[in-house]
């Protein structure tokens, strides 16, 4: 049967709500069939959808743990493996004995059974590939036994391999959290080796430029002159600020045109995380984002989402988008501008009417520095709507 848009990842058979999701073609030979199908045991389409996405994000995760177990993971056997008898090897509770120390892959395991619980796949990621490269290239060891010099041939392993500076800076951060945490947790008193290694942070690394208003106006009214999903794509982060991934992963329910102030809200989804809990927001539709999404509404009536063409598997295809519309872009925007320059525009934009500095956070999804900006629920739909008009 086909799938019911009423609720995601379903159909209703006799009334009765069903899930069902078709087994990725790179993970069938973990199953017996090419379709997961069962009742949802609901009539309501508020409670099956409720279902259904909880259904498909244990999925998701499901199905990413056996990617990891198919890859070639740098060090993914051992880092598995202390994973799945970290609880064993290192006992946490005040009357265990707790050991002196841990090898690298078994902080990775505390790391993530502690700190991992209920943050997104990247987070498990970043830890477990992180450490793997420091595995493959000092060996597995004792958190206490890697000495400067190991943190010193780590580095220049990863500059041999041409990262980016902010790549690296990323890794050593990682590997940094992981070895502090678990001799947090075990009482060693340690020096991180990994702290402090000198390499250049800006090697390879390229400034993103903002756009130029009178460039973002061409680009625009080319958006309304082709009216198609692409250019509505771009239309709708050209004046919201959105990332592309966040804006490629919405569902048309997420565009909320018969509100007072119509505003699209950016959430997290199954197929399409988000980068922070930062990103979680709402953002007014005005100018051509508020003309992007009409057109949404009105063209695209055989798919709950917004930009089907990006989300015909189980995840967002930001990479495909970013490829198309870049190139589309490219003949008529400066050099080191690209779809995420919108982003930086915006904020460019918004300091230009004088909009304050937090306002310009909650937009773009920024994490605003201070503790006092941790309480409240922000600024209301109608102050946003007033600067972002502003800008329009």
């Amino acid at each position: 049967m086909a799938e019911n848009k009423a609720a995601p990842h379903s159909f209703v058979k006799d009334g009765v709500f069903y899930f069902v999701r078709r087994v990725p073609k790179d993970l069938l030979h973990h199953y017996t069939s090419r379709k997961i199908s069962y009742s949802l045991r609901t009539r309501s389409a508020a409670v099956a959808t409720s279902r259904a996405l909880r259904a498909a994000q244990r999925l998701d995760e499901h199905w990413y743990h056996l990617r990891i177990k198919d890859s070639d993971l740098p060090g993914k056997h051992m880092l598995r493996m202390a994973q799945a008898h970290g609880a064993e090897t290192v006992p946490l509770s005040a009357a265990s004995p707790v050991a002196e120390t841990v090898k690298l892959s078994e902080a990775v395991g505390i790391y993530l059974r502690l700190k991992g619980q209920g943050r997104p796949v990247t987070f498990h990621r970043a830890a477990e590939r992180s450490c793997g490269y420091v595995i493959d290239v000092c060996g597995d060891r004792d958190i206490t036994d890697y000495k400067k010099a190991d943190a010193n041939a780590f580095r220049d392993d990863l500059i041999k391999r041409k990262l980016a500076g902010s790549s690296i800076t990323r890794i050593f951060g990682t590997v940094r959290a992981v070895v502090n945490f678990a001799a947090s947790e075990l009482g060693i008193d340690i020096k991180n080796p990994f702290g402090h290694v000198y390499y250049d942070r800006n090697a390879g690394v390229e400034d993103r430029s903002p756009l130029p208003l009178d460039v973002i106006h061409t680009l625009q009214a080319e958006c309304r002159k082709t009216d198609d999903d692409l250019r509505w794509l771009v239309a709708l982060v050209s004046d919201t600020g959105m990332r592309l991934a966040e804006a490629a992963g919405l569902l048309k329910e997420d565009l909320k045109l018969d509100d007072p102030i119509p505003h699209v809200v950016i959430r997290e989804h199954p197929w399409r995380r988000l980068k922070t809990t930062s990103s979680a927001r709402i953002v007014p539709l005005v100018g051509m984002s508020l003309w992007a999404a009409q057109r949404v509404h009105e063209r695209v009536t055989d798919s709950e989402f917004a930009f089907p063409r990006y989300n015909r598997d189980d995840r967002t295809n930001a990479n495909s988008a970013s490829a198309a519309l870049n190139k589309w872009m490219k003949p008529n925007v400066p050099k080191k501008c690209s779809m995420h320059s919108f982003r930086h525009s915006m904020r460019d934009r918004l300091r230009a009417v004088e909009c304050p500095s937090d306002i310009v956070d909650q937009i773009g999804g920024w994490q605003t520095e201070g503790v006092g900006h941790g309480y409240g629920t922000g600024y209301p739909l109608e102050v946003l709507a007033k600067w972002m008009r502003n800008v329009s």
